[in-house]
């Protein structure tokens, strides 16, 4: 069998997003689960919009997600005189030809096209078929080169998504392959690329069917394997509508800015039209050993928030608390929070974790455990009422000597309420309120573990 090579190939022209981690992601999987290689390559003809804080971006996202690649980062701008040794191949080969039509002839062509309800397109004037006598070319005039496309027939390929697509070559006209420039276009340079690359499957969003013809047609011409092609529905957002900034297409860093994990992304990204049976959570090993390109399905896939921020939360609770106290601890630190001479930031992220479902509302949730405790007044009139000030000074008194276990400290706290005759709240408010300056934190009595016992005593002086 051919060995299986797979590539993505994103162009620098901005960040990498969640299409694109997706198309990543099932390439990298898809030459794992073979045995094969994963190829980055750098699509940076763009020259006008390509820039190195974007490649940059791509290469972080890639490291991020740990996607990492077998061969590469190729790029294109370093092989420009590799697909013109294969143009100047083609022109004496007769499969590509010089076409000297000017922009204003085409726009006219077009224009008369449009006015007749056509199809606009290259009319072909320039190429060269037998019988067919060509005007000499113009004085001063770079030509561009076009691709000769067949007329006849059709270009058909069975898409490993879509199934079976054929267009007939009576509806490509022939394509640029280089500009007046010299340079190449981008269908050229993928297809040399492609060639070059033993590329066996492509795997990319299904923008990209239009192209899928013509690549085939100029890898043919070639004498080229062509690959296999899978192109992936595209990704809707929460309201169905086409994914947009606002609801998920934005880059992959900012999710590890908004404190997401990346096991949690790629599990979901791994969902987002793809599928083994119900399952819903799976690790990357579990991920590499079912994926197949059977079960992607041919429809839109949409992006759902809230359950990726239930999936965030489910591997936040899986990790070690030391490992989740490491991802958290420069997070504080960037708010300005050390946790050194604090409580055990381990035993913290333990207890607030199951209240969290990213990482940064962890930091948030943490930040009250290793800062003095400021109630607002408004705080402290509400829930220190003159009915709780006696328990609340019996129960200063007695946590002095109790032993520092959050067994003996439930069991004082359920004595003072029994012996004031009071609901748990009562009493349990009030000490959220004295402790950490707010009302909702875990069960009081851990919040009070947790803290230790210098600290809870210097905050009870505050009920005088």
């Amino acid at each position: 069998m051919k060995p299986v090579r797979t590539r993505f190939a994103p162009s620098p022209t901005g960040f990498l997003h969640i299409g694109g981690a997706r198309t990543a992601l099932f390439s990298w999987a898809y030459a794992r689960r073979h045995g094969g290689q994963f190829i980055l390559r750098i699509e940076d003809t763009d020259v006008a919009r390509s820039t190195p804080e974007a490649v940059q971006a791509i290469l972080d996202g890639m490291t991020w997600l740990e996607l990492t690649h077998d061969e590469g980062p190729f790029y294109q701008m370093q092989r420009m005189d590799r697909y013109k040794e294969v143009i100047q191949h083609m022109l004496a080969a007769g499969t590509a030809y010089h076409c000297y039509t000017t922009r204003e002839e085409l726009d006219a062509l077009r224009a008369e096209q449009e006015a007749k309800k056509e199809k606009p397109r290259y009319d072909g004037r320039w190429r060269p078929e037998a019988g067919k006598t060509l005007p000499p070319p113009p004085a001063n005039q770079a030509p561009v080169i076009r691709f000769k496309n067949p007329k006849e027939g059709v270009v058909a390929w069975n898409d490993a998504v879509k199934g079976r697509i054929e267009i007939a070559n009576a509806e490509l006209d022939d394509l640029i392959i280089a500009r007046a420039d010299g340079t190449p276009t981008y269908n050229f340079c993928v297809c040399v690329d492609d060639w070059d690359m033993g590329i066996s499957h492509v795997i990319r969003g299904d923008d990209h069917v239009n192209n899928t013809p013509r690549q085939i047609n100029i890898l043919q011409a070639l004498g080229a394997e062509v690959p296999t092609y899978a192109h992936l529905s595209m990704i809707l957002g929460d309201d169905g509508a086409k994914l947009s900034k606002r609801h998920g297409a934005v880059s992959v860093m900012q999710y590890d800015d908004e404190g997401f994990l990346p096991e949690a992304v790629i599990n979901y990204l791994a969902r987002l039209g793809w599928s083994h049976g119900d399952d819903e959570v799976f690790s990357r090993k579990q991920f590499i050993e079912w994926f197949d390109l059977d079960h992607i399905t041919a429809s839109a896939a949409q992006f759902n928030t809230d359950k990726l921020l239930w999936l965030n939360q489910h591997y936040m609770k899986q990790l070690p608390a030391t490992e989740l106290a490491a991802r958290v601890k420069p997070r504080l630190a960037a708010r300005g929070i050390h946790t050194d001479a604090g409580p055990s930031l381990e035993k913290a992220v333990a207890l607030y974790v199951d209240r969290s479902n990213t990482l940064n509302t962890l930091t948030e949730a943490l930040t009250a455990c290793y800062q003095p405790a400021n109630p607002t007044s408004e705080l402290l009139a509400q829930h220190l009422t003159d009915e709780i000030r006696p328990a609340l000074a019996d129960f200063s008194a007695r946590i002095s000597t109790v032993d520092w276990t959050q067994p003996a400290i439930a069991a004082l706290i359920k004595e003072i309420v029994g012996k004031h005759a009071l609901k748990m709240p009562k009493l349990a408010m009030p000490l959220r309120v004295l402790l950490l300056g707010q009302t909702q934190t875990p069960s009081v009595d851990a919040v009070i573990e947790l803290l230790g016992r210098q600290r809870v005593l210097a905050a009870l002086q505050k009920i005088a």
